[in-house]
């Protein structure tokens, strides 16, 4: 059996909070565990209010900060083990973050397809401008734009929509396994946020890339995802197939959860962003 693309196992984080005299641990993640296969490409929610531990174990599956308890693997490779210029660009090549904020994603006195070129030479081997510029117009084709639409443009003249489908072309410019998306809809107006949705599940089934959506929003969740994690106070609430949990929360803090939202909208299609 080949090994799953990602296993999150047992992860914990600590940080020690408080003046020296009177420090101490706050458990962000307190011993959670899921994994992603390698040959079934799938959408993975994880839901929580602020301070539920989500976006810190989104960082630690990213490499950003390195769990104090537990293991994270990618392709069997225990990610602390990385070492090297040479190792950390592999990982990044299949491991892409989406941010919350595509407005703060962009230098606003840059040109957005600096940003598209650049990945595309570190990430995808494309020495030649000819060649960038192919990575970067398929990546952009696949998300309903492309370079002569935007190129030579500063982020201020487009729309938040626009910067975040440019934000997620350039994510998939290495052809990464997996995606991990911050919030990728909270910044976006609600009209325009179900475009978002078809758009990741677009990825997800013509090109075969898993993708880890952190959210606070259960109707995003429930549209979007196959399965899902909550969380909360840095542990696993419930976890499971994305519609059973949600239309039948057992555990009582989901409960409350799903009765906050007033209603879960059916899916939508067709919106454009």
């Amino acid at each position: 059996m080949s090994a799953p693309l990602l296993d999150v196992h047992e992860v914990r984080k600590s940080f020690a909070r408080g003046s020296l005299l009177a420090r101490r641990r706050v458990h962000a993640v307190d011993g959670v565990s899921f994994a992603l296969a390698a040959d079934r490409p799938e959408i993975f929610a994880i839901i929580g209010e602020s301070g539920s531990g989500k976006t810190t174990l989104a960082r630690m599956i990213l490499n950003m900060v390195v769990p104090s308890a537990g293991a994270i693997r990618l392709d069997g490779t225990d990610l602390s083990t990385i070492r090297g210029r040479g190792q950390r660009l592999a990982f990044m090549r299949r491991v892409q973050p989406i941010f919350q904020n595509p407005f703060e994603a962009f230098n606003p006195l840059k040109r957005v397809d600096r940003y598209l070129f650049a990945t595309a030479r570190c990430f995808a081997g494309a020495t030649g401008a000819a060649q960038r510029e192919a990575a970067c117009d398929h990546a952009l084709g696949n998300v309903g734009l492309s370079l002569r639409e935007i190129g030579g443009r500063f982020p201020h003249e487009l729309s938040g929509g626009q910067l975040q489908r440019i934000a997620i072309a350039r994510a998939i410019i290495s052809r990464p396994a997996l995606l991990v998306a911050d919030e990728p809809v909270s910044m976006i107006d609600a009209s325009l946020r179900m475009a978002v949705v078809d758009l990741f599940r677009t990825l997800r089934d013509t090109l075969g890339v898993s993708i880890i959506c952190i959210t606070h929003d259960l109707a995003t969740a429930y549209n979007l995802s196959d399965r899902i994690l909550i969380m909360r106070q840095g542990r696993e609430v419930e976890a499971g197939d994305a519609r059973t949990v949600l239309d039948n929360p057992r555990d009582p803090y989901s409960i409350l959860l799903k009765e906050s939202v007033l209603q879960i909208p059916p899916p939508m299609q067709g919106l454009r962003i």
